[in-house]
């Protein structure tokens, strides 16, 4: 099986999620998991158990999700906020956008791909709008392409 190499970029705090997920996965839900196959195999006929099926499904998904995030945490780049340029947005950047031409303003933090949550002001560098953004400064515009056409933002802080 080939390894994936590329570069996870994570905050301390996402990379500290990630080993918390991968602790509760290894431990604590493969336990579950595994106490559910026991007890389905324990039913019988295994030919159209449909509770063996499930847990078997759960099974695999958990080792390829552990997989996933050994392979993020051995192949993670730590972002640290306290040395980013305040001038440029990059990746740990805050910044706050203004919607052009009706000023609806929001604040988004550029994270990794793997680190991205939308609904909690996180959004990934590779994002149609985190990729715009970065490199840029206060008082740039960039326009974002969307599915309702172009929309134009105007930096107007970054923390």
């Amino acid at each position: 099986m080939a390894q994936n190499k590329k570069e996870v970029l994570l905050t301390e705090e996402g990379l500290e999620k990630v080993k918390q997920e991968l602790e509760y996965l290894k431990t604590q839900k493969r336990h579950e998991v595994a106490q559910r196959l026991k007890e389905a195999i324990a039913q019988g006929d295994l030919s159209e158990n449909s509770e063996y099926d499930a847990a078997k499904e759960e099974q695999a998904f958990i080792e390829s999700r552990i997989i996933t995030l050994e392979n993020m945490i051995r192949n993670a780049k730590i972002i640290n906020s306290q040395h980013i340029d305040k001038n440029i947005v990059n990746v740990g950047s805050k910044v706050t956008i203004q919607e052009l031409p009706d000023g609806d303003t929001e604040t988004y933090t550029i994270v990794g791909s793997a680190e991205s949550d939308p609904l909690s002001g996180k959004i990934s560098n590779e994002s149609p709008i985190g990729a715009e953004l970065i490199g840029k400064k206060v008082g740039d515009t960039v326009d974002v392409p969307a599915p309702s056409g172009t929309i134009q933002f105007k930096i107007i802080e970054i923390e």
